[in-house]
Protein backbone atom coordinates (compact mmCIF):
# COMPACT_ATOMS: atom_id res chain seq x y z
CA UNK A 1 0.00 0.00 0.00
CA UNK A 2 1.28 3.54 -1.12
CA UNK A 3 -0.21 6.83 0.40
CA UNK A 4 1.55 10.22 1.06
CA UNK A 5 0.54 11.88 4.58
CA UNK A 6 -0.81 15.14 3.29
CA UNK A 7 0.66 18.53 4.94
CA UNK A 8 3.39 15.99 6.97
CA UNK A 9 5.70 18.57 7.87
CA UNK A 10 3.71 21.09 8.84
CA UNK A 11 1.17 18.86 10.86
CA UNK A 12 4.63 18.06 12.78
CA UNK A 13 5.50 21.65 12.68
CA UNK A 14 2.10 23.06 14.54
CA UNK A 15 1.83 20.23 17.12
CA UNK A 16 4.55 21.71 18.87
CA UNK A 17 5.13 18.18 19.97
CA UNK A 18 6.51 17.42 23.52
CA UNK A 19 8.78 14.29 23.79
CA UNK A 20 7.01 13.00 26.65
CA UNK A 21 3.48 14.07 25.48
CA UNK A 22 0.16 11.94 24.75
CA UNK A 23 -1.17 12.43 21.34
CA UNK A 24 -4.29 11.33 19.17
CA UNK A 25 -4.62 10.54 15.94
CA UNK A 26 -8.15 10.06 15.39
CA UNK A 27 -7.61 9.13 11.59
CA UNK A 28 -4.80 6.45 11.55
CA UNK A 29 -5.34 5.55 8.09
CA UNK A 30 -1.37 4.16 6.51
CA UNK A 31 -0.18 5.33 9.79
CA UNK A 32 1.68 8.41 8.06
CA UNK A 33 1.56 10.93 10.33
CA UNK A 34 1.34 8.95 13.72
CA UNK A 35 4.65 7.55 12.41
CA UNK A 36 6.46 11.03 12.44
CA UNK A 37 4.47 12.03 15.46
CA UNK A 38 5.68 8.81 17.55
CA UNK A 39 9.41 9.76 16.28
CA UNK A 40 9.64 12.83 18.12
CA UNK A 41 7.87 11.25 21.76
CA UNK A 42 10.77 9.29 22.88
CA UNK A 43 9.01 9.12 26.36
CA UNK A 44 5.68 10.08 24.83
CA UNK A 45 2.22 7.79 23.48
CA UNK A 46 -0.34 8.19 20.72
CA UNK A 47 -3.41 7.10 20.69
CA UNK A 48 -4.35 5.99 17.12
CA UNK A 49 -7.87 5.24 15.85
CA UNK A 50 -9.40 3.73 12.56
CA UNK A 51 -12.81 2.40 11.51
CA UNK A 52 -11.16 0.59 8.44
CA UNK A 53 -10.05 -2.70 9.41
CA UNK A 54 -7.01 -3.08 6.55
CA UNK A 55 -5.96 0.31 7.33
CA UNK A 56 -5.87 -0.39 10.95
CA UNK A 57 -4.08 -3.51 10.23
CA UNK A 58 -1.80 -2.01 8.02
CA UNK A 59 -0.98 0.39 10.16
CA UNK A 60 -0.17 -1.70 12.89
CA UNK A 61 2.98 -3.64 11.26
CA UNK A 62 4.30 0.12 10.60
CA UNK A 63 4.32 1.22 13.88
CA UNK A 64 5.25 -2.22 15.46
CA UNK A 65 8.96 -0.98 16.11
CA UNK A 66 7.56 1.55 18.59
CA UNK A 67 6.09 -1.07 21.02
CA UNK A 68 3.65 0.11 23.74
CA UNK A 69 4.21 4.03 23.00
CA UNK A 70 1.45 3.42 20.06
CA UNK A 71 -2.16 2.29 21.20
CA UNK A 72 -4.42 1.63 18.06
CA UNK A 73 -8.02 1.48 18.53
CA UNK A 74 -10.70 0.24 15.82
CA UNK A 75 -13.00 3.42 16.35
CA UNK A 76 -14.61 6.30 15.55
CA UNK A 77 -13.67 9.39 15.94
CA UNK A 78 -16.96 10.70 16.38
CA UNK A 79 -16.79 8.77 19.63
CA UNK A 80 -13.39 10.56 21.31
CA UNK A 81 -14.68 10.85 24.42
CA UNK A 82 -15.40 7.16 25.06
CA UNK A 83 -12.48 5.64 23.31
CA UNK A 84 -10.25 7.87 25.51
CA UNK A 85 -12.40 7.34 28.67
CA UNK A 86 -12.10 3.57 28.40
CA UNK A 87 -8.31 4.04 28.21
CA UNK A 88 -8.19 5.76 31.28
CA UNK A 89 -6.99 9.21 29.61
CA UNK A 90 -8.46 12.46 30.91
CA UNK A 91 -6.50 15.21 28.87
CA UNK A 92 -3.90 14.94 26.05
CA UNK A 93 -1.43 17.22 24.51
CA UNK A 94 -2.74 17.03 20.98
CA UNK A 95 -4.79 15.97 18.30
CA UNK A 96 -4.84 15.30 14.68
CA UNK A 97 -7.47 14.46 12.43
CA UNK A 98 -6.90 13.88 8.39
CA UNK A 99 -10.56 13.77 7.22
CA UNK A 100 -9.57 13.08 3.81
CA UNK A 101 -9.84 9.24 1.81
CA UNK A 102 -6.92 7.46 1.42
CA UNK A 103 -4.96 6.76 -1.69
CA UNK A 104 -5.59 3.15 -1.03
CA UNK A 105 -9.12 3.61 -0.21
CA UNK A 106 -9.52 4.95 -3.45
CA UNK A 107 -7.01 2.66 -5.68
CA UNK A 108 -8.84 -0.27 -3.91
CA UNK A 109 -11.73 -0.76 -6.55
CA UNK A 110 -13.82 -3.10 -4.37
CA UNK A 111 -13.90 -0.37 -2.01
CA UNK A 112 -15.99 1.79 -4.43
CA UNK A 113 -14.99 5.48 -3.37
CA UNK A 114 -13.43 6.54 -6.88
CA UNK A 115 -15.71 7.27 -9.76
CA UNK A 116 -12.58 6.88 -11.40
CA UNK A 117 -13.07 2.78 -11.93
CA UNK A 118 -16.13 0.31 -12.53
CA UNK A 119 -16.74 -1.07 -8.96
CA UNK A 120 -19.30 -2.77 -6.85
CA UNK A 121 -21.26 0.19 -4.80
CA UNK A 122 -19.74 0.23 -1.24
CA UNK A 123 -17.85 3.09 0.17
CA UNK A 124 -17.89 2.06 3.38
CA UNK A 125 -15.26 2.81 5.80
CA UNK A 126 -15.92 0.37 8.22
CA UNK A 127 -16.71 -2.78 6.67
CA UNK A 128 -18.27 -4.16 9.07
CA UNK A 129 -20.86 -1.59 8.76
CA UNK A 130 -24.57 -2.53 7.27
CA UNK A 131 -24.79 0.59 5.23
CA UNK A 132 -23.54 0.73 1.28
CA UNK A 133 -23.27 2.96 -1.39
CA UNK A 134 -25.59 0.41 -2.94
CA UNK A 135 -28.12 0.75 -0.32
CA UNK A 136 -28.59 4.96 -0.63
CA UNK A 137 -28.92 4.78 -4.30
CA UNK A 138 -31.39 2.12 -4.45
CA UNK A 139 -33.67 2.49 -1.65
CA UNK A 140 -33.14 6.45 -0.13
CA UNK A 141 -36.07 8.47 -1.40
CA UNK A 142 -35.54 10.76 -4.51
CA UNK A 143 -36.18 14.12 -1.95
CA UNK A 144 -33.65 12.36 -0.04
CA UNK A 145 -31.15 11.56 -2.54
CA UNK A 146 -31.82 15.34 -3.89
CA UNK A 147 -31.28 16.28 -0.35
CA UNK A 148 -27.79 14.73 0.26
CA UNK A 149 -26.04 15.62 -3.35
CA UNK A 150 -27.18 19.21 -2.75
CA UNK A 151 -26.23 19.17 1.29
CA UNK A 152 -22.96 17.04 1.50
CA UNK A 153 -21.81 17.63 -2.32
CA UNK A 154 -22.93 21.04 -2.96
CA UNK A 155 -24.37 19.69 -6.35
CA UNK A 156 -26.12 22.38 -8.52
CA UNK A 157 -27.76 19.25 -10.45
CA UNK A 158 -28.77 17.94 -7.44
CA UNK A 159 -32.41 17.74 -8.36
CA UNK A 160 -31.94 16.39 -11.93
CA UNK A 161 -29.40 13.64 -10.50
CA UNK A 162 -31.83 12.33 -7.72
CA UNK A 163 -34.37 12.23 -10.32
CA UNK A 164 -32.33 10.50 -12.56
CA UNK A 165 -30.96 7.67 -10.15
CA UNK A 166 -34.71 6.78 -9.06
CA UNK A 167 -35.86 6.38 -12.67
CA UNK A 168 -33.26 4.37 -13.34
CA UNK A 169 -33.52 1.58 -10.41
CA UNK A 170 -37.05 1.23 -11.50
CA UNK A 171 -35.65 -0.32 -14.75
CA UNK A 172 -33.04 -2.56 -13.11
CA UNK A 173 -31.03 -1.92 -9.85
CA UNK A 174 -27.80 0.00 -9.51
CA UNK A 175 -25.05 -2.09 -8.94
CA UNK A 176 -21.36 -0.25 -9.47
CA UNK A 177 -19.97 3.38 -9.67
CA UNK A 178 -19.37 2.99 -13.54
CA UNK A 179 -23.93 2.84 -13.91
CA UNK A 180 -23.85 5.50 -11.28
CA UNK A 181 -21.38 7.82 -12.92
CA UNK A 182 -23.01 7.09 -16.38
CA UNK A 183 -26.33 8.18 -14.91
CA UNK A 184 -24.57 11.30 -13.53
CA UNK A 185 -22.68 12.26 -16.88
CA UNK A 186 -26.49 11.14 -19.02
CA UNK A 187 -28.14 14.05 -16.64
CA UNK A 188 -25.90 16.92 -16.66
CA UNK A 189 -25.87 19.40 -19.48
CA UNK A 190 -23.24 19.62 -21.78
CA UNK A 191 -21.42 22.45 -20.05
CA UNK A 192 -21.07 21.07 -17.11
CA UNK A 193 -19.18 17.99 -18.56
CA UNK A 194 -16.58 20.60 -20.08
CA UNK A 195 -15.95 21.76 -16.65
CA UNK A 196 -12.16 20.67 -15.31
CA UNK A 197 -13.94 18.81 -12.32
CA UNK A 198 -14.90 15.23 -12.79
CA UNK A 199 -18.65 15.25 -13.30
CA UNK A 200 -19.31 12.75 -10.58
CA UNK A 201 -16.83 14.11 -7.76
CA UNK A 202 -19.28 15.91 -6.26
CA UNK A 203 -21.97 13.28 -5.81
CA UNK A 204 -19.64 10.37 -4.56
CA UNK A 205 -18.31 12.59 -1.97
CA UNK A 206 -22.19 13.44 -1.03
CA UNK A 207 -23.04 9.28 -1.10
CA UNK A 208 -19.92 8.75 0.70
CA UNK A 209 -20.37 11.15 3.57
CA UNK A 210 -24.04 9.89 3.67
CA UNK A 211 -22.63 6.07 4.28
CA UNK A 212 -20.10 7.22 6.60
CA UNK A 213 -22.10 9.61 8.44
CA UNK A 214 -18.92 11.94 8.37
CA UNK A 215 -20.30 15.07 9.17
CA UNK A 216 -22.34 13.75 12.11
CA UNK A 217 -18.80 12.30 13.54
CA UNK A 218 -17.18 15.51 12.76
CA UNK A 219 -19.82 17.23 14.81
CA UNK A 220 -19.28 15.19 17.52
CA UNK A 221 -15.86 14.93 18.15
CA UNK A 222 -15.50 19.21 17.33
CA UNK A 223 -17.64 19.31 20.47
CA UNK A 224 -15.95 17.19 22.24
CA UNK A 225 -11.70 17.51 21.29
CA UNK A 226 -11.45 20.70 22.76
CA UNK A 227 -12.31 20.10 26.12
CA UNK A 228 -9.55 16.73 26.11
CA UNK A 229 -6.92 19.26 25.68
CA UNK A 230 -4.51 20.23 28.15
CA UNK A 231 -3.89 24.34 28.23
CA UNK A 232 -1.30 24.88 25.31
CA UNK A 233 -2.42 21.43 23.61
CA UNK A 234 -3.51 21.57 19.77
CA UNK A 235 -6.37 20.28 17.29
CA UNK A 236 -5.07 19.85 13.87
CA UNK A 237 -7.62 19.23 11.15
CA UNK A 238 -7.09 18.69 7.64
CA UNK A 239 -10.31 19.12 5.76
CA UNK A 240 -10.80 18.10 1.74
CA UNK A 241 -13.74 20.10 0.87
CA UNK A 242 -15.80 23.35 1.99
CA UNK A 243 -18.48 21.87 3.71
CA UNK A 244 -15.54 19.97 6.36
CA UNK A 245 -14.15 23.26 6.38
CA UNK A 246 -16.84 25.74 6.90
CA UNK A 247 -17.84 23.62 9.88
CA UNK A 248 -13.99 22.97 11.31
CA UNK A 249 -14.01 26.88 10.81
CA UNK A 250 -17.21 27.92 12.63
CA UNK A 251 -16.59 25.40 16.14
CA UNK A 252 -12.98 26.69 16.56
CA UNK A 253 -14.80 30.66 16.13
CA UNK A 254 -17.41 29.76 18.58
CA UNK A 255 -14.51 28.66 21.05
CA UNK A 256 -12.99 31.94 20.27
CA UNK A 257 -15.34 34.43 19.81
CA UNK A 258 -18.74 33.17 20.79
CA UNK A 259 -19.59 36.15 23.10
CA UNK A 260 -23.37 37.08 22.42
CA UNK A 261 -23.41 40.33 24.18
CA UNK A 262 -24.19 43.21 22.81
CA UNK A 263 -20.73 45.30 21.65
CA UNK A 264 -21.96 48.30 23.78
CA UNK A 265 -22.24 46.31 26.84
CA UNK A 266 -18.75 46.76 29.17
CA UNK A 267 -18.64 43.80 30.44
CA UNK A 268 -19.58 39.82 29.41
CA UNK A 269 -22.70 38.56 30.47
CA UNK A 270 -23.68 35.94 28.58
CA UNK A 271 -21.23 33.79 30.42
CA UNK A 272 -19.04 32.84 27.52
CA UNK A 273 -15.46 31.89 28.04
CA UNK A 274 -12.96 31.29 25.73
CA UNK A 275 -11.69 27.45 25.36
CA UNK A 276 -9.65 27.82 21.62
CA UNK A 277 -7.32 30.01 19.78
CA UNK A 278 -6.85 29.96 15.85
CA UNK A 279 -3.04 29.23 15.73
CA UNK A 280 -2.93 30.80 11.90
CA UNK A 281 -5.19 33.57 10.32
CA UNK A 282 -5.93 31.42 7.11
CA UNK A 283 -5.45 27.43 6.87
CA UNK A 284 -2.37 26.12 5.80
CA UNK A 285 -2.51 24.59 2.34
CA UNK A 286 0.30 22.29 0.50
CA UNK A 287 2.86 24.22 -1.16
CA UNK A 288 4.12 23.54 -4.75
CA UNK A 289 6.86 21.23 -3.71
CA UNK A 290 4.27 18.60 -2.02
CA UNK A 291 1.84 19.24 -5.08
CA UNK A 292 4.11 17.91 -7.42
CA UNK A 293 4.63 14.65 -5.85
CA UNK A 294 0.97 14.48 -4.72
CA UNK A 295 -1.40 16.12 -6.59
CA UNK A 296 -4.40 14.51 -4.86
CA UNK A 297 -3.20 16.77 -1.97
CA UNK A 298 -4.31 19.55 -3.91
CA UNK A 299 -7.58 20.49 -1.60
CA UNK A 300 -6.03 20.22 1.48
CA UNK A 301 -6.59 22.68 4.00
CA UNK A 302 -5.72 22.78 7.69
CA UNK A 303 -6.86 24.34 10.40
CA UNK A 304 -4.75 24.68 13.84
CA UNK A 305 -6.29 25.61 16.82
CA UNK A 306 -5.00 25.92 20.57
CA UNK A 307 -6.62 25.04 23.86
CA UNK A 308 -6.46 27.98 25.93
Amino acid sequence: MRHQSVLLRECIRYLELDPAGVYVDGTLGMGGHAEAILEHLPQGRLIGIDRDGQALEYAAGRLARFGRRATLVRGNFGDLGKILDELGIGKVNGMLFDLGVSSPQLDDKERGFSYMQDAPLDMRMDEQSPLTAREVLNTWSEAELRSIFWRYGEERYAGRIAEAVTAAREEAPIETTGQFVEIIRRTMPAAALREKQHPAKRCFQAVRIAVNDELGALERMLDTAPDRLVTGGRMLVISFHSLEDRMVKEAIRKRENGCTCPPEFPVCTCGFVKTLRSVTRKPVIPDGEELAENPRARSARLRIAERV
